[in-house]
C-alpha cells in the first residue's frame, strides 16, 4: 500500500499533467471531458481519497492535505481553462458579429406609391386648390343611398343583380356593395347645410367581368356643388380647369347630352386625345330637384351640379397603359416603371 510521500508524489505528477493538458485545451467539450476525468467519480483525486482509510494516522494526516491541496489546484487550473475558452468563444462570436459600419451597401431600392394611389393623390390634390374638401362614405350600403334618394327608380337596370352586388346581412331592406360613390354626395347633403364643395374618392364595386377596359372593383371619384345660382356654366368651366390641371393645358373638353335619373340635363364629359379624336370621361350634370328634395334642400333655392371619373382610368390615361387589368395583377416588373 501506498504511504502519504508516495501519494503526495503520485498527486504532484497528476497537478502537473493537467495544466499541460487544461492548457492543450481548444473548446469548452474537451474542458468538460478533462474535468471529469480529473476531478470525476472514477478520477486518480476520487482514488487517492479512498486509500486514506487503509493509512497510518500520521500518514493519513498529511495524505489528506496533499489531496486537499491537489483538488484546489486542480479546480483552479479547470476554472482557469474555461474562462479562457469562454472568453475566447466570446471573441470569435463578436467577430462573427460584427458590423463593418464603413462598409458602403448597394443601391437600395426604395418603393413607391401604386398608380391608382397616385392618381387619387394627385385628384385630390388639384380639387382641394380648386376650392373643394375630401369626402368618404361606408363601402357596404343601403338601396336609399345607393338608389332611392339618388331618383333612381326601381325598374332601372342598375338596381338588377346582374349589376350591383348584393350583400345578405339579414336587414330587411336591401343592402349592396357601393356601385357609386354618389352615396357620399347624399350622406354629405343630408348632414351639412350648403354651401357644398366636395369630391368623394373611393373604391366602388360591380359585376363587370374584367377585361382590357372594365373591372369588378374599381376607384371612382365624384364631386358635387350645392350653392346659390349655379348653372351648368359654371360645371363646364369646373371640368376645363379640373382637366388643365391634371392632364395639361394642350387638352381640350366637351360636354354630349346624355341621361342619369340623377342629374337634369344631363352630359357625358369627353376629353380630346392627340391624334384628334375624342374620349369619354365620365358623366356630369346639374343635380336633379327631387335629389336635392330628398335631402332636404330646397331647390327654388339652390342649385348644384355633379360629376364622376373612374380613377384607374384616369391613371390608364394617363400613363398610356394598353389595358386596365395591369394595375390590378401586381407585377413588380410593370410597378417599378412608375
Amino acid at each position: 500500500m501506498s504511504n502519504a510521500a508516495d501519494l503526495t508524489a503520485d498527486l504532484d505528477a497528476l497537478v502537473a499533467d493537467a495544466a499541460e493538458r487544461l492548457a492543450d485545451a481548444r473548446d469548452l467539450d474537451s474542458l468538460a471531458a478533462l474535468d471529469a476525468e480529473f476531478l470525476g467519480k472514477k478520477s486518480a483525486v476520487t482514488a487517492a481519497k479512498k486509500q486514506l482509510g487503509g493509512l497510518d494516522p500520521d500518514d493519513r494526516k498529511a495524505a489528506g492535505q496533499a489531496i486537499n491541496a491537489a483538488r484546489t489546484s486542480l479546480e483552479a487550473a479547470i476554472a482557469a481553462a474555461r474562462e479562457r475558452l469562454a472568453a475566447g468563444a466570446r471573441a470569435a462570436q463578436h467577430e462573427a458579429e460584427r458590423l463593418d459600419l464603413s462598409e458602403k451597401l448597394g443601391e437600395i431600392r426604395r418603393g413607391s406609391l401604386h398608380l391608382n394611389t397616385q392618381a387619387r393623390d394627385r385628384l385630390e390634390d388639384v380639387f382641394v386648390g380648386m376650392g373643394f374638401t375630401i369626402a368618404e362614405g361606408p363601402e357596404v350600403e343601403t338601396a336609399w343611398y345607393n338608389f332611392e334618394a339618388l331618383n333612381i327608380p326601381e325598374w332601372h337596370p342598375a338596381r338588377g343583380s346582374f349589376d350591383t352586388i348584393f350583400v345578405n346581412l339579414g336587414e330587411p331592406e336591401e343592402v349592396m356593395l357601393r356601385s357609386h360613390t354618389s352615396p357620399v354626395q347624399i350622406r354629405t347633403m343630408e348632414n351639412q347645410e350648403p354651401p357644398i364643395y366636395i369630391v368623394a374618392p373611393g373604391r366602388t364595386f360591380r359585376t363587370d367581368t374584367a377585361d382590357a377596359t372594365h373591372l369588378p372593383a374599381f376607384n371612382q371619384i365624384e364631386g358635387l356643388v350645392v350653392d346659390r345660382g349655379i348653372t351648368l356654366g359654371d360645371l363646364s368651366g369646373t371640368m376645363d380647369e379640373f382637366v388643365r390641371a391634371f392632364f395639361g393645358g394642350e387638352v381640350k373638353t366637351r360636354l354630349r347630352p346624355s341621361y342619369f335619373p340623377f342629374t337634369e340635363p344631363s352630359a357625358e364629359f369627353d376629353i380630346s386625345r392627340p391624334d384628334g379624336s375624342w374620349l369619354e370621361l365620365g358623366g356630369c350634370g346639374m343635380v336633379h330637384p327631387n335629389v336635392l328634395r330628398n335631402c332636404g334642400i330646397d331647390p327654388e333655392e339652390w342649385q348644384g351640379f355633379a360629376f364622376g371619373f373612374g380613377i384607374d382610368r384616369l391613371a390608364v390615361m394617363r400613363y398610356e397603359l394598353d389595358d386596365i387589368r395591369e394595375l390590378v395583377n401586381n407585377d413588380v416588373r410593370f410597378l417599378r416603371q412608375f
